[in-house]
């Protein structure tokens, strides 16, 4: 039997904290991923669902875009896959009666993790809230599809220019409704698309692009586990894709060595407990043979220096570097060599806080390996110099050929399921215009040629009165943007608000003048629509396109999925002058895929292809092909100037970063297991040498204040301390909880992307 869920919130300003774990997964993993799916589904409908997650014949999981291998485990899901599952296929349900109970004010005051309990919405919504200052309505209440969309359409239609209005997109969007949402939001004459990857690895696709020619990854699932060295940098595998630590068990089992760089030490890749067997349940596996705990920001200081190294190396032995690729396919090589060569030993020291044994111990393993990947993640993705960095990645791997070889690479490991498809369907306020001359062929409409609005962006344009629609296709924009008090003072200047949403979140306590909350199917749900049963299809994070198929029935009969969403709002919008065929595909998800099969290069015969078990592995020119379809026609070696956050004294460098018990904005409980830390999110984690320094015992209480050029004050109110094994001069804290205290305009060059893992803070005791 399911349980209720929780009538209060509870209580956070005590939190609990033990030793941190030093391994991960196991028993305890398996014990809380059962009493997780009993608790939101029961016994019966958790093992029917959970035994179809990442199945050849079954659906995505909601959770992160981790790739499956052809061979596919009975249980193929972790224990945060199994979470994300259970919460979107609970049989909690959140009606029209719950919104009558609880105003708008009253949500506000509700944390993400007790609204996310709630269970799925069942109805469309509707808040009349009016202009400030007036008699607007204080609560939801239901309203029709066919006034919901009446209501949309009104508003689009009343702005002065198709930019006033903004279409965000989470990652968790399928394929067929990103293609339709981007399809739309540019036949109503805007580029205006930001979405999730603005905020995560925008850093990775700005870098990729320039020095690779494909913003995206080059190595599949095959090549981890052929590889001979895997550098995993600003990575947490343990908590935000627990999926890879069985990848790397077999990568080391195969010979591969592993070298984790990081600021905090993660149970993960210390001891990995694989639950799918005997043995690793018990004993485990030992996954880092190398563990350099840098300092925040200091990895372009890192690879630089290796870099130089292996160029000293191959003064005495010529094949350290291979010659011969370096030669033929890349550009830059002597401006790059000239900046690597001039790197300083104690400067890098200084900038990684690292020792010279680590240092060097790391070149060893480099040079041993004829194969290497480097996997990150938004430890190196968000800080004012992260694109510099990855740059500075990508010339660490061009210096020995690992680009195009099996078993090297590189590896930007994505987060929400679908977030690197969004991107391939046009989600992106940059297209490209070979993208929108294809669109605009197939479709017979004109594209707007001007970019658009990414997130920050965004945001700077509904605060300055430059946007007034807002409309979210999934995601928790609120809670995931950066800068808390300027966003929601922002959102809540918009004329319109629109959330497409399976649950309740903070976004939806977050207002315009009227907002609407449209519910929709999740990925657990069966999608039945008049041409019959359909599919949505998914790309994963490295490349691979499958199908997924939901086995449930849907949460409401009250609800669309997101294609029809997109479908029919678009009809009411632009009305019979469209000659797009909406109602074609809503009904038939497999015209939408024949039309993306003629826009969207590497889809061709997408139906027949994702029909095939497991589906099928997009093209990348430079692991195919070693061919560079950069500016150059080659890989291009980069030579930027080597950046690290540098401290004034008694500050700390803050980064922000999940729980065990989250994903993404969604929190599913109070602890974070592997960190030791139980009933309570709003800890900041010291390392003991600088909290003795700063006067922050163990167990005190601080408020953050973080430090930016601007002068204004952000304060993260009643913070626990926790001295914590951190880098020197580091400290971290969760999100979202802390992204009050991220300036909207500190950003990473290039990119535009939140600096959130580089904050400058101080402490106040209280």
């Amino acid at each position: 039997m399911a349980s209720k869920p929780p009538s209060g919130d509870p209580v956070q300003d005590a939190p609990r904290v033990a030793a941190p774990r030093q391994s991960a997964a196991g028993l305890p993993a398996v014990a809380h991923s059962l009493r997780i799916a009993q608790q939101q589904m029961g016994v019966t409908r958790a093992a029917r669902t959970l035994l179809k997650v990442n199945q050849k014949d079954g659906f995505d999981c909601p959770g992160c875009a981790w790739p499956e291998g052809d061979h596919r485990h009975t249980a193929e899901f972790c224990e945060n896959g199994a979470k994300a599952v259970a919460e979107e296929a609970t049989l909690r349900r959140v009606t029209p009666d719950f919104f009558a109970a609880h105003p708008v004010a009253d949500l506000a005051t509700r944390s993400g993790y007790w609204l996310g309990q709630q269970g799925r919405i069942t109805q469309p919504m509707l808040l009349e809230r009016g202009e400030a200052g007036g008699d607007g309505g204080d609560r939801y209440e239901p309203v029709s599809w066919e006034r919901a969309f009446a209501i949309v359409a009104e508003e689009l239609r009343a702005l002065d220019s198709p930019d006033e209005a903004l279409f965000y997109t989470s990652g968790r969007t399928s394929n067929e409704a990103a293609f339709l949402l981007q399809l739309f939001a540019r036949e109503f004459g805007t580029n205006n698309l930001p979405d999730c990857s603005n905020m995560c690895h925008e850093s990775s696709g700005s870098a990729l692009s320039e020095t690779l020619g494909v913003g995206k990854g080059s190595v599949s699932l095959e090549d981890l586990h052929q590889a001979d060295l895997i550098i995993v940098a600003g990575q947490n595998p343990g908590t935000n894709h627990p999926r890879m630590l069985s990848a790397l068990e077999k990568a080391k089992s195969a010979g591969a060595r592993i070298i984790s760089v990081n600021p905090l030490p993660e149970a993960g890749t210390e001891r990995f407990k694989n639950p799918q067997t005997p043995q690793g349940m018990v004993r485990g596996a030992s996954l880092n043979d190398l563990f350099l705990q840098i300092r925040i920001g200091g990895d372009q200081a890192l690879f630089r220096l290796l870099n130089k190294l292996i160029l000293d190396a191959a003064r005495t032995d010529p094949t350290v570097v291979d010659e011969a690729f370096v030669a033929e396919h890349t550009h830059g090589f002597e401006e790059f060599a000239a900046a690597a060569r001039a790197a300083d030993w104690d400067e890098t020291l200084a900038a990684t806080g690292l020792d010279r044994d680590g240092i060097e111990r790391a070149l060893a393993m480099v040079l041993e390996s004829k194969r290497t990947i480097v996997c990150w993640a938004m430890g190196l993705t968000q800080h004012k110099h992260s694109v510099a960095t990855i740059r500075e990645v990508v010339n660490f791997l061009l210096l020995r050929g690992n680009i195009g070889r099996p078993g090297a690479g590189v590896c930007p490991v994505r987060g929400h399921s679908n977030v690197q498809g969004d991107r391939t369907m046009g989600i992106f306020e940059r297209p490209a215009p070979a993208f929108l001359d294809a669109l605009d062929r197939e479709f017979g409409i004109t594209s707007p040629r001007h970019h658009g609005y990414d997130v920050v962006r965004a945001i700077r344009a509904l605060r300055d009165g430059d946007a007034k629609v807002f409309f979210a296709m999934g995601g928790n924009f609120v809670a995931a943007s950066p800068d808390t008090e300027v966003t929601e003072a922002a959102m809540r200047t918009a004329r319109l608000t629109v959330h497409v949403s399976t649950k309740l979140n903070r976004s939806h306590a977050v207002t315009g003048a009227r907002a609407l909350i449209l519910p929709t199917l999740g990925r657990t749900d069966k999608d039945i629509q008049a041409g019959g049963r359909q599919i949505v299809t998914v790309e994963d994070s490295m490349g691979m396109v499958h199908a997924s198929r939901g086995n449930l029935a849907p949460a409401s009969p009250h609800l669309l999925s997101e294609p029809a969403i997109v479908a029919r709002l678009a009809r009411a919008v632009l009305g019979p002058a469209s000659l797009t065929p909406w109602e074609e595909f809503e009904k038939d998800y497999g015209s939408i895929r024949d039309r993306i099969s003629r826009v969207v290069p590497g889809f061709e015969d997408f139906n027949a292809r994702v029909a095939e078990p497991g589906g099928f592995q997009l093209p990348h020119a430079p692991r195919d092909e070693r061919r560079f379809p950069t500016a150059t026609g080659k890989a291009n070696f980069t030579a930027a100037p080597v950046e690290y956050p540098e401290l004034p004294p008694g500050r700390l460098l803050l980064q922000t970063l999940r729980s065990h018990d989250q994903y993404n904005t969604t929190i599913y409980g109070l602890d974070d297991r592997y960190r030791g830390i139980k009933g309570g999110r709003r800890v900041v984690l010291v390392n003991a040498e600088d909290a003795r320094e700063l006067d922050l015992a163990d167990g005190s209480y601080t408020d953050l204040v973080s430090e930016w050029r601007d002068g204004v004050e952000r304060r993260a109110r009643g913070f626990r301390v926790v001295h914590y094994p951190t880098a020197r001069g580091c400290a971290a804290a969760y999100y979202p909880e802390t992204n009050v205290l991220v300036p909207l305009d500190s950003t990473a060059d290039t990119s535009n992307t939140p600096a959130s893992k580089s904050v400058v803070v101080r402490f106040e005791r209280q």
